[in-house]
């Protein structure tokens, strides 16, 4: 073998070696008492594209794309909803630009439609064609997205908060919907109202604000009384849209929930159930009615 051929096998092996994997120390152990030490993958997560069935939307009475007298009513209802939100997030105006393509959905009390409501207007939102959707399942204590789509568990919310990824895109997956990508909440965690009202999830706003600049981020939030976290989760957003049950939710429950907003928060307000027909698995009538204002009940 040559001189030169010897030189050149030694460099082919100086080559292979600088290609070889490097070894990524684990993450320091997330600062949140009570928790394990977590890590954080070297690689992207490898994620699936969430499939979210159109037979199972028509069946709960949400927005499909399966043609029916009830979802022309219900696209008509929440196109309407929307282009108030649109115009509140991308027009300048009275809404800091900082946060006001960041929507919450909440209600006064449990069980007024508010997942109901966060799913159709994300699914509204993702039909616009210059805009993208992400639709996060902030209710950490009991999150009902995954299951009512059912899409499964995935790692969310939860795990980004505990530090076990340091990339919010590892916990943002896309969806057979095009312009639909959903955030879920994760395993359940004893410290999940700690880190929902943590100085991270201030951080993750503003994160999703500046990276994703051109997209509507809505949150599907716990109720507003009886849990302190939703109010300081609410100093994070632009958009509040408030989810009133027809002949059921109370109007001092309603003034109770909204008097504890900031004053910089735009508030709108959702009628739901407002036509009472049939029924769907998922407890909500096909017939929907709504009513939005972006100014406070005097």
């Amino acid at each position: 073998m040559s001189t030169i051929e010897k030189a050149m096998g030694k460099l082919a092996k100086q080559a292979q070696a600088n290609q070889a994997p490097i070894d990524v120390p684990a993450a320091e152990q997330a600062a949140v008492p009570g928790t394990e030490a977590a890590t954080t993958p070297s690689k992207r997560v490898d994620k699936p594209v969430l499939q979210i069935d159109s037979a199972v939307l028509k069946r709960l009475g949400m927005l499909s794309d399966i043609r029916s007298r009830e979802t022309r009513m219900l696209s008509d209802e929440y196109r309407g909803i929307k282009r108030k939100l649109l115009k509140n997030a991308f027009e300048p105006g009275l809404i800091p630009q900082n946060k006001s393509n960041l929507i919450m959905v909440t209600s006064a009390n449990p069980g007024e439609g508010k997942t109901f409501t966060s799913i159709n207007l994300a699914l509204s939102l993702a039909l616009e064609k210059d805009k993208t959707v992400l639709l996060i399942d902030s209710d950490v204590l009991k999150p009902t997205v995954s299951k009512t789509l059912g899409i499964g568990q995935h790692m969310g919310l939860m795990e980004y908060l505990l530090g076990q990824t340091n990339d919010v895109a590892d916990v943002i997956y896309h969806t057979n919907i095009p312009n639909l990508r959903i955030m879920p909440a994760g395993m359940p965690h004893h410290l999940s109202n700690e880190l929902l009202a943590s100085e991270k999830m201030r951080s993750l706003t503003q994160e999703l604000n500046s990276r994703y600049s051109d997209r509507v981020v809505l949150f599907d939030s716990p109720p507003v009384l009886g849990v302190n976290e939703t109010v300081v989760l609410s100093n994070f957003i632009g958009q509040a849209v408030v989810v009133v049950e027809q002949d059921s939710t109370k109007m001092a429950a309603i003034k109770s929930a909204v008097s504890q907003f900031s004053e910089e928060l735009a508030i709108g307000y959702v009628l739901n159930k407002a036509v009472h027909g049939k029924t769907g698995t998922y407890g909500y009538g096909y017939g929907y009615g709504y009513g939005y204002e972006e100014e406070r009940s005097a």
